[in-house]
């Protein structure tokens, strides 16, 4: 056989197995095609029958749920028809009573319009009646009222005098007793040495060498010391001393450490000057401080911005009528404390107010104010208990009582104040302060004399009887004395004593 022969037989073979399954293939997925028709048609058949359940079951569902709305329904149907038959009968309810209050209305108003008429035919006879008698008694009511009351007054004068006296009496008696000793008990408690300041500091030097040295060839240490201090110098013929003036305390106190440092120094020239100084501030800023912490800590105060403690500190070398301010403060804070315990007070307010009644004066002459309202600025701005502003706001009286507080420092600044020897005034100062006194109290009607005594802590008064009467004098004594409170200065209080005298002469010839 030719290689022709062999490669037409092996291709018809080829091609005979190509046609064999390609037909095996095709009979192969003809039944598969039949199987998976068959099973969508029972699925299908599955699906309509599911479907059709579901149908009824929803169907079922909705008939019994339109049966329960339709019944649900006619029940609110029903109950509104109850509303509106309620609403209806109240309706009417309302309308009748509208009806007879109505009625009752014009009833009032046709009542009022009758008591009006009446009223005015009362007022009119009452009229006539009053004009009638003032006729007969040739007299206005207003002046028979004032006839009436003056003959009270003369025939029951005496009664009520004594009646008025006794009760006064009474009052004044147990409260003049407690207060004395409440007052008794704070002041034999403490006892504190005073010592009056003046406004200048005198400085030791051992010769008239020193002397010299500290004036300088043609003053130029002197000029030198007072530029840089703020102070005046005083230099002398008296050996031994020179003195320092200023009316700035803490100015007083830096020039005297640094003057003494100076002398014991003994190099004193315009750049040693300068010097010294600066380090005596850094000093006296040292003790300011020192002493503000010592105040508080004596007083038991603990809760006071340190700023405020410095402050206060700079009143150990401020004076009050030559009393040292500090030391005046830390009596009061006691004397408060003793009286606040005794009277049920705020113990640790009416300290605290007491310590920093002064605080203002420690800057009084660096800023515009009274000392009071420098105080308070100061105690405001560095965050201090309003209370304690409170307490110590009126210990002038400037501004009214707020508290008990107020008052106790007040009472304690009095004390503290009106010790023997705590305080002195100049002698022109004093005698002013008698005349102003004495010419307030002749300025009123019928007095007739008057005398400043007992340095003006008491003011006695005469006036002539036939002016004043026993009750017009009494009126007249609490006048004076209010007066003396609003227009007049002074520590402590002042007694008024008010005299009437009747003196009756007749001569036997």
């Amino acid at each position: 056989m030719s290689i022709l022969t062999i490669i037409l037989i092996g291709v018809g073979a080829l091609l005979l197995g190509a046609g064999i399954g390609y037909y095996l293939r095709l009979i192969i997925a003809l039944g598969k095609k039949r199987s998976i028709e068959i099973d969508i048609k029972d699925m299908m058949v599955g699906a309509r029958e599911e479907a059709q359940r579901i149908t009824d079951e929803a169907k079922k569902k909705s008939e019994t749920t339109l049966a329960e709305l339709k019944e649900e329904e006619k029940k609110k149907t029903e109950e509104f028809k109850d509303t509106e038959k309620r609403l209806i009968k109240k309706d009417e309810l309302l309308d009748a009573r509208q009806v007879e209050i109505d009625k009752e209305v014009e009833n009032i108003k046709t009542k009022v319009e009758d008591i009006k008429k009446i009223q005015e035919r009362v007022e009119n006879a009452q009229a006539e009646k009053l004009a009638a008698l003032e006729k007969v008694a040739k007299l206005t009511a207003e002046e028979a009222k004032e006839e009436l009351l003056k003959d009270i007054e003369q025939k029951y004068e005496a009664d009520i005098l004594v009646r008025m006296q006794k009760l006064e009496n009474s009052a004044t008696e147990k409260l003049d007793r407690r207060a004395k000793d409440i007052l008794s008990t704070s002041i034999q408690r403490l006892a504190s040495s005073t010592a009056s300041e003046l406004m200048t500091t005198i400085v030791t030097i051992p010769n008239n060498e020193i002397k010299g040295k500290i004036i300088g060839k043609e003053g130029r240490n002197i000029r030198a010391f007072e530029r840089a201090s703020g102070v005046e110098l005083i230099v002398d013929d008296t050996p031994g001393t020179i003195v320092i003036s200023s009316f700035d305390p803490i100015r007083r106190q830096v020039a005297r450490v640094a003057l003494e440092n100076l002398i014991l120094d003994g190099r004193i020239q315009p750049a040693k000057i300068e010097e010294l100084i600066e380090k005596a501030k850094e000093e006296i800023n040292k003790i300011i401080k020192e002493k503000g912490e010592q105040a508080v800590y004596e007083c038991g105060i603990f809760n006071f911005d340190p700023r405020i403690v410095a402050i206060i500190g700079r009143l150990y070398f401020r004076t009050s009528y030559g009393q040292n301010v500090l030391q005046h403060s830390i009596e009061m804070a006691h004397i408060a404390g003793m009286l606040a315990e005794e009277l049920g007070a705020d113990v640790a307010i009416a300290k605290a107010g007491a310590l920093v009644h002064d605080i203002g004066k420690a800057l009084d002459h660096e800023v515009q104010g009274t000392h009071i309202e420098i105080g308070m600025r100061i105690l405001q701005k560095f965050g201090a208990d309003e209370r304690i502003i409170t307490a110590m706001k009126s210990h002038h009286e400037d501004y009214p009582y707020e508290t008990i507080e107020s008052v106790i420092v007040q009472t304690a600044d009095a004390i503290s104040g009106g010790r023997p020897g705590a305080r002195r005034d100049s002698v022109e100062n004093y005698l002013k302060r008698l005349q102003e006194l004495e010419a307030l109290v002749n300025g009123f009607g019928g007095v007739e004399k008057s005398y400043a005594l007992s340095a003006g802590r008491e003011v006695r008064i005469f006036v002539t009887p036939e002016k004043v009467s026993d009750t017009e004098a009494k009126l007249m004594a609490r006048e004076i004395a209010n007066k003396i409170e609003q227009e007049l200065k002074y520590p402590g209080e002042i007694k008024v004593t008010m005299i009437r005298e009747s003196r009756i002469i007749e001569y036997a010839r």
